[in-house]
């Protein structure tokens, strides 16, 4: 007799390759539906890792919307887009869900490249609302009739553009659906029955119909009588539900619903959908994030992020390393210095664990600022704080402060402040892939006047800079890493201020001069033994600074060597556009046009985004590695070995 395979875990979740599939169930087999798409995010996540708690938080509700609306006709929006793994997994690629994060795999976030499903990619938060009422406004001017709802929550809602889209979305004309999940309590008050049982009598035609009978009969009384009775209306249903802030911003506000119970999304949903009224409509959901895993519930941060890890017992498969990563030296230099200054402060976006800000705030949590995901206010925030004789670190991810350009020009910069920022997960950053890759800070800051811009080359270094930004007063200075570990250096308890402008040379040589930006310093040095070994003495040094550039380094090395080349991790008009110009102006590059003179070759990251893989195969890709240095030295000495390995 032969062995029957064993059950599934998930029969009927088998049965459901698209949202199609899903809409022929029964309304009662969704609860099943719903455990089962449970468990399977859960498998997947601790075979890949990524963001788990967030899209526990969501199962139901995924389940909910796609059974009620006609995606992807109707457009489900999701934000923040790390809430979005149940969502793929319903929408045709759960056959490759245990690829997510991974080299060729599924994003970790929303992908319009990815699916007709994701029709707007987002990594970053708060932009739903926004996105959607340009869909709603095209599909208005285009005569359709879809759905456009947009998922808003995990912190998006403490970010001012989403508040910026309510104003616009209030009083646009356009109707759209936004649902607030609400995962943390921050907004709702307790749900049950009470409260499901008036959002269902609220959204419900009847009481649309009473409410727009009440209307018309109100538009028939003077203003001053029309005006009263609508606030009476808006602020009796604000008291009852406490949605009274969305109502003056033009929402139509539903809720509080519990957003794990699907008797009470489902009738919820289905009359939104099917109702008559042009007015935007928000629902409050309250979810639990990491829900119905015991080890996320159990987590302070509901298991966020996650490495691979146990189902059983949620144990995660982390590598144990004898270096310390970047974002701990950053958080350790920092306590450092504020132990002998008490004017230093820190300021994060919604992130103290991400920039080490967390260990900051234990020692001092008087003293550290998380402002949610606000990084323009972070930014200005920061600059009040500078006016008044504080030393504001503002540690926020490199891809991070792009959203706060303005502010970081015009009210930092341009008055001379003297703002910390410490920029994180600089240059490439791995499975998160090209929205969290810090591959443009060195670019769009080093066109300011008077910013000091520095790079560490290893965990000593940061540790260095960190001192050497806390003794700037008199301008705004940044400092960049990696994600990641150091090298394993010994480190001592406190950083030393450094020269301002000045780098340093690491070894010496004659013919081919490698001047590294950031933490390929270790790769051009690995380049150096191999170009040595084939007889090229080579000089290694490091910039430290990109701004102010030290100008005597690099003349040195430009009239001391044939060959110059310069490495960042970063785009093209960062470093290495810097020493190209000095040199242009300083007529070092004058002999080239004659074909002699100087060979210098700067190397960036491509002219493309680079997909998420492993940081070691995305420098390779990028053509940032050991072998590719010494090839491009090669083939600026005229060798065809060098060509050959250049563009291979």
């Amino acid at each position: 007799m032969k062995n029957k395979p064993p059950a599934s875990k998930t029969p009927l979740l088998d049965r459901v390759r698209t949202p199609v599939d899903l809409r022929r169930l029964k309304p009662g087999q969704l609860r099943q539906l719903a455990d089962e798409l449970r468990t399977e995010t859960i498998s997947a996540v601790s075979v890949t890792g990524g963001h788990l708690g967030a899209g526990l938080g969501v199962v139901e509700l995924t389940v909910a919307l796609h059974y009620v609306f006609d995606t992807p006709t109707d457009r489900l929006i999701w934000d923040v887009g790390h809430q979005c793994y149940p969502h793929k997994i319903l929408t045709g690629r759960r056959d490759r869900i245990r690829t997510l994060r991974t080299g060729g795999g599924l994003s970790g976030f929303t992908r319009r490249t990815e699916s007709a499903y994701d029709p707007f990619g987002a990594a970053h938060s708060s932009t739903a609302m926004s996105a959607g009422l340009g869909m709603a406004v095209a599909r208005d001017r285009l005569g359709r009739r879809n759905h456009v709802v947009a998922v808003v929550g995990d912190g998006a809602m403490s970010a001012g553009m989403a508040y910026e889209a309510m104003n616009n979305i209030g009083s646009g004309g356009s109707r759209m659906i936004v649902v607030l999940n609400d995962n943390n309590m921050s907004i709702a008050p307790p749900v049950g029955a009470l409260s499901a049982y008036l959002s269902r009598l609220i959204s419900s035609k009847p009481f649309l119909t009473l409410r727009h009978f009440a209307e018309d009969l109100a538009g028939h009384m003077p203003r001053p009588l029309r005006t009263a009775a609508r606030r009476a209306e808006e602020y009796a249903r604000g008291m009852v539900t406490g949605g009274t802030l969305f109502e003056e911003l033009g929402f139509y506000y539903i809720g509080p619903i519990d957003g794990h119970n699907l008797d009470h999304l489902l009738p919820v949903l289905q009359n939104v959908r099917d109702a008559d009224d042009d007015k935007p409509v928000l629902i409050h959901v309250v979810t639990k994030k990491g829900k119905g895993y015991g080890p996320a519930e159990a987590s302070a941060d509901k298991l966020h992020a996650v490495a691979k890890f146990d189902v059983v017992t949620g144990t995660q498969a982390k590598p144990k390393s004898n270096a310390p990563t970047y974002t701990r030296v950053f958080a350790n230099a920092l306590i450092a210095e504020a132990e002998r200054d008490p004017a230093i402060l820190g300021i994060t976006a919604a992130m103290p664990s991400g920039t080490g800000l967390d260990l900051f705030a234990q020692r001092f949590p008087s003293r550290c600022f998380d402002v949610g995901i606000a990084e323009q206010h972070a930014v200005t925030f920061a600059a009040g704080l500078a006016t008044e004789g504080f030393k504001p670190f503002c540690a926020i991810y490199s891809t991070f402060l792009q959203r706060a350009y303005d502010q970081l020009v015009h009210d930092v910069v341009l008055q001379r402040l003297p703002v910390r920022f410490a920029l994180d997960r600089a240059g490439l950053v791995g499975a998160d892939g090209a929205t969290h890759a810090g591959a443009f800070d060195v670019a769009y800051l080093g066109c300011l006047p008077d910013i000091v811009l520095m790079a560490a080359a290893d965990e000593l270094e940061l540790m260095h800079m960190v001192a050497t930004s806390a003794a700037i007063d008199d301008r705004a200075s940044a400092l960049r890493y990696p994600r990641g570990e150091g090298v394993g250096l010994e480190l001592p308890e406190r950083g030393a201020v450094l020269p301002i402008g000045k780098g340093r040379i690491v070894q010496e040589g004659t013919k081919v001069a490698i001047l590294s930006y950031g933490t390929r310093l270790g790769e051009a040095r690995k380049a150096a033994a191999e170009l040595g070994a084939r007889g090229l003495s080579t000089t290694v040094a490091d910039a430290r600074f990109a701004k102010p550039l030290d100008e005597e380094l690099v003349r040195r090395l430009a009239l001391e060597h044939e060959v110059l080349i310069t490495i960042e991790e970063g785009s093209v008009g960062g470093f290495g556009s810097f020493v190209l110009q000095y040199l242009a102006m300083a007529g070092l590059l004058d002999g080239n046009l004659l074909g002699g003179g100087l060979k210098i070759r700067p190397m960036v990251l491509p002219d493309r985004f680079l997909d998420h893989d492993s940081p070691a195969k995305q420098y390779e890709e990028a053509g940032l590695a050991a072998r590719h240095i010494v090839a491009t030295a090669l083939g600026a000495l005229g060798s065809r070995k060098g060509r050959i390995a250049t563009s291979g």
